[in-house]
């Protein structure tokens, strides 16, 4: 159920919402400027309340591995 993908030659490589070229980035500032799932879904039709959330999802574990390297320094 992996959403998420990185492909090089699509938005430099940088995280996006598998099959289309919306960056886990812009998904992020959109809940982080106040929108609801709602909102981004009627902003962006071709994603699904699932792609949000492994957006959020992402971002979870990108924070997990920031945090334990940190430990382990």
């Amino acid at each position: 159920m992996n959403r998420i993908e990185t492909q090089p030659d699509i938005c430099n490589g940088k995280p996006i919402v598998q099959g289309t070229r919306i960056a886990v980035r812009t998904i992020l500032s959109h809940l982080s400027a106040g929108d609801t799932f709602d909102d981004i879904l009627d902003a962006f039709p071709r994603l699904q309340k699932e792609d949000i959330a492994a957006c959020l999802e992402y971002a979870t574990r990108l924070g997990d591995i920031h945090s334990q390297l940190e430990c382990a320094s």
